[in-house]
This record gives structure tokens, C-alpha cells and sequence, in this order.
């Protein structure tokens, strides 16, 4: 069982929101310590965007699996902290590269920081936990690495090893403070649930089956292909347009907000990026709390906050191992269909349970926050515009009715009245499309909370890489041309550029409610 027909088997089941579920596809199939400021200081990320580039970044030779590869033992750190890397690698040396990923002047990064040559070694074979099939690398330390005079930013770790290959490895140097700047939240539990390096992922065994997956992930292993794909798909066309702007920015990931109840205070908006299926409660409580204090919310892709996960620290592959006592959460874990066999949930204490958030027990489907309810996969269908009218599509040139072929992809949500949903919500484009042979729609949507908060999700998980469409930049667009790119450019620009201002309800009309008429109910 996949995992697009495990999502629809699980949403059958999910009460009184099969209605909805089922009107459409229904998922039916499936460096050393140096000088440099302390943590917490931050250089202003203005004089960032118009800086000289290094166009080089891109990797020329990946190689074979295990030419190169590395991981580090934090997800993110602040401005002059440290984290270790580790790296195997059949070439008897390498160097680090840091990209930092922005605009400069259209490189699209520039290279902050470069390692001396260092001794290159084949790192032993990653153990396995048997009882939740999670692939660890446990490798010995390459070198730290100090992020003195690093701007806050999402940055690719470049390997290049001596013989030619290289790899990605990803970092993000967090803000320190997000009053009164647009919020990056890069979704790196997404990234390691469906990263199968070592055989396993969260949806797949070695055999490919569903039922031999990972119940639980670890970070402390390479991702794989390239090292960076979900970020390099979903992500950093968005932080290049951000960044092209000139917007007050800070960046983050969904496991520090979940960690910080504080990292999102002050913020002026936070941006979900392409796919970002994979929260905590306690994330999903912290930007619900952010937006009912007047923190606009956009949710850039489709499928989002859609599994209830568990942050834990890491453990040791071997029998016996002790769990990490740094406190450092690690581990991401996600039973899906066998949360009944979770210790945890099972326990005395109870935890919730890690599936899908609308289901049952602990029923609270994402609509609440996103105004949105995932439907399904697969599908390919243009994007119809419903009311042009509205201020988000300003100076696009898009009539009621124009379509965008191909935007409507590979996933999509819709406005489901019977599922929860806010009181007065604006379907601002309504998609006709049809999924393992069932006809339904894609929506994107908007609405306001009484804080004067906006919130808007783009029902399409194809909305970021349409920021290249037409570019050959992605090394796929899906079909999507210059015209879908200058629409979805022009309407992310109108979008990020309010919510920088003000609660949107501030500054913008009200939404209109035309739920019922769109859907006749």
C-alpha cells in the first residue's frame, strides 16, 4: 500500500468528513572556532540582496550513492553557534562550501565560507532500531563548523570531493527574532519523512511495501539523491523571490517553532513553503497562536499540517543504546495505520496519536487553521482563476475564467464545507480537475481571523516551483510556461508584500463568502 493509497484508505475512515473526502479523488490509490559575533547577533539581511553572487553553486557530478555524502547534528543554529558535520566519502579528501541561497543580483546564492581540505574516509555501514526500522548513520565527526559572520538564511552545504562528485547538505542559521519580519519556516520534518537514505522512509521499505516503512525517522543521516531535493523543489524559489523584495525576513524550521513557543512573536507573517506535510501539535498551536495575535499565515503548496508527528531525541542503533541526552529532538516519529502499537499512546501516559491529523482519536483536521482539506493525488489540471477581482491577483492582467495550464498539481486541496472550516472564507480560484477518475476541484482560498490576520493557501502543491516554470532552473516545471510563471510571480509578490505591512484585514478588503455559492450548500 503506497502512500497516496494509504492517505486515501485513512481518509475513508475519518467521521463525518467522508462526504467531503469523497466528492473528489478521494486518494483512493493510497571549519574550527574562529572570531566572529555571538549567537543571537545577526547581520542585516538588507545588504544581502543586491550583493555579488557565486552562480557556481549548482552541483556539476553527484556520482554514485555513496561518492559523497554527510549530514550534520543540528537542523539549525544561530548566528556564530557551531554544529559538527559528518561525511563519508570514497575520495581520499574533500572541502565544505556554504551557500547561502538568496537573490544576489540573480546568482540565486553566494558562498559565505570555505573549508581547508579534509581527510576523506568511508564511514561505516548506518545500523537499524528494529522496533521502528529507523536507519541511523552514526558516523564519526568530519569537523565543526562555526557559522561566525553567517547571515540568518537557508544555506547548501556543497561537498566536493576529490574526485570529482559532490552532494548537498542543508542548514538553516535561524533568526534570533521574528518582530516585525516575513517568516521562512523550512519543513524539515517533510524532508526526512520521505527521505529514504539507508533503504527507509516513513512511506517504504527496502522491499518498497508500506508495511516494512519507518515508524519513526532519525536526522542523523544523509538525505538522499542530491542531499537537498524538497528544498530544492519547494523552498528556494520562494526564498529567492523573498529576498529579491527586499522584505524584513527571519528564518526558521517547523522543529524550532514546535521547540520555541516564542519564535514566531512579533512576526508580521509566516510562510508554509511548497510541501509541508509533517507538524507537532505543539508547531500547529504555535502558529495558530501567532495568527489570533495578528501574524498573516500563507500556506504556499498543498497537503499542509497534515500528519501529527512526535519530536524525540536521538538513540543509538545498537541494543541497549541509551537515548541522546542533549536534548536535541532527532527523531521524527509517525506510526500512521499502526498508531495502536505506538508504546507511547499505548502507554499510561497516552500521547497523541501519530496519523493524520483529521482523524479520530484527537479528530482536528487542518481546514480549522489552512481553510483548506486535502483531497488528493494525483492530478494535472490547469488553475482557474474565480474572483480576479481580488486584491492578491492585482496587476496580473488574469480575467474570471483564465486558466494556467498545469498548476494544479501533483497534490491539491480544496474547500470542504462539511469539514471545520473559518466562518467567512473567499474561494479565489476554483480548479475543475479530475483524480483516479473522479471529478472535483482545487481551490485556492482566503479568509481573516478578528485579530485581522490573513491567511491564504494555494490548494496546489506546484505554487513554488511555478516561481520557475518556464526556466529550466528546477530541472522540471511540469509543463507550466513564462505566462503561469509571471502570474503566480506577480501574485506571491502582491501577497508577500501586504502581509509584510499589517494584519491583513487592516490594510485589504474583507474576504467575501462565497462558499455556498461556489458549492451549492
Amino acid at each position: 500500500m503506497d502512500r497516496r493509497r494509504f492517505l486515501g484508505a485513512a481518509a475513508a475512515g475519518a467521521a463525518g468528513l467522508a462526504v467531503g473526502v469523497a466528492a473528489g479523488c478521494g486518494s483512493t490509490s493510497g571549519g574550527g572556532p574562529g572570531a566572529g559575533p555571538t549567537a543571537g547577533d545577526e547581520p542585516d539581511l538588507a545588504a544581502e540582496r543586491d550583493r555579488p553572487g557565486h552562480p557556481d553553486w549548482r552541483i556539476r557530478s553527484a556520482g554514485p550513492p555513496d561518492a559523497v555524502q554527510g549530514y550534520t547534528d543540528k537542523v539549525s543554529v544561530l548566528p556564530g553557534e557551531e554544529f559538527g558535520l559528518y561525511v563519508s566519502t570514497t575520495a581520499p579528501g574533500f572541502r565544505v562550501a556554504a551557500y547561502r541561497v538568496g537573490w544576489y543580483r540573480g546568482a540565486q546564492a553566494r558562498r559565505v565560507w570555505r573549508s581547508d581540505r579534509v581527510a576523506g574516509r568511508r564511514q561505516r555501514h548506518p545500523g537499524l532500531l528494529p522496533g521502528t526500522r529507523s536507519v541511523r548513520a552514526d558516523w564519526e565527526r568530519s569537523l565543526r563548523v562555526r557559522t561566525a559572520g553567517w547571515p540568518p538564511g537557508a544555506y547548501l552545504l556543497r561537498l566536493d570531493a576529490e574526485h570529482g562528485h559532490q552532494r548537498y547538505v542543508p542548514m538553516v542559521v535561524r533568526s534570533a527574532r521574528a518582530t516585525g519580519r516575513t517568516v521562512l519556516m523550512h519543513a524539515v520534518a517533510t524532508w526526512q519523512a520521505y527521505n529514504a537514505w539507508g533503504g527507509y522512509s516513513l512511506y517504504r521499505g527496502p522491499d518498497g511495501g508500506y508495511a516494512s516503512r519507518s515508524l519513526a525517522v532519525s536526522f542523523d543521516r544523509p538525505y538522499d539523491s542530491n542531499g537537498a531535493g524538497k528544498f530544492l523543489v519547494y523552498e528556494r524559489a520562494l526564498v529567492v523571490l523573498a529576498e529579491r523584495l527586499g522584505l524584513p525576513l527571519a528564518y526558521t524550521t517547523g522543529v524550532d517553532v514546535h521547540r520555541d513557543p516564542s519564535a514566531l512573536r512579533g512576526a508580521t507573517a509566516v510562510l508554509s513553503l511548497g510541501h509541508d506535510e509533517y507538524w507537532t501539535p505543539q508547531q500547529r498551536e504555535h502558529v495558530t497562536r501567532a495568527r489570533d495575535a495578528g501574524t498573516n499565515l500563507a500556506f504556499l503548496g498543498a497537503n499542509a499540517c497534515f500528519r501529527r508527528v512526535r519530536l524525540e531525541p536521538g538513540q543509538g542503533p545498537g541494543p541497549g543504546q541509551r537515548a541522546d541526552s542533549s536534548g536535541a529532538l532527532r527523531t521524527v516519529v509517525c506510526y500512521k495505520t499502526s498508531y495502536r502499537n505506538d508504546p507511547r499512546f499505548a502507554g499510561p501516559h497516552r500521547a497523541l496519536p501519530t496519523h493524520d491529523f483529521r482523524q479520530p482519536p484527537a479528530a482536528d483536521p487542518e481546514s480549522a487553521l489552512t481553510g483548506v482539506f486535502y483531497e488528493g493525488y494525483p492530478t494535472d489540471a490547469p488553475y482557474v482563476v474565480h474572483n480576479a477581482d481580488h486584491w492578491l491577483f492585482a496587476g496580473t492582467g488574469a480575467k474570471r475564467g483564465d486558466a494556467f495550464d498545469h498548476l494544479v498539481g501533483v497534490e491539491y486541496d480544496r474547500v470542504t464545507p462539511q469539514a471545520p472550516t473559518p466562518e467567512r472564507l473567499e474561494i479565489l480560484a476554483h480548479s475543475p480537475l479530475v483524480c483516479n477518475g473522479r471529478s472535483s476541484h482545487a481551490d485556492s482560498a482566503y479568509y481573516t481571523v478578528p485579530s485581522g490576520a490573513g491567511v491564504f493557501s494555494s490548494g496546489t502543491m506546484r505554487w513554488v516551483e511555478a516561481l520557475m516554470a518556464g526556466t529550466h532552473d528546477a530541472g522540471r516545471d511540469h509543463g507550466m510556461d513564462d505566462r503561469t510563471r509571471a502570474f503566480v510571480t506577480r501574485t506571491t509578490e502582491n501577497l508577500l508584500r501586504a502581509f509584510a505591512v499589517a494584519p491583513a484585514a487592516k490594510i485589504r478588503p474583507a474576504p467575501r463568502n462565497n462558499v455556498a455559492a461556489v458549492y451549492g450548500v
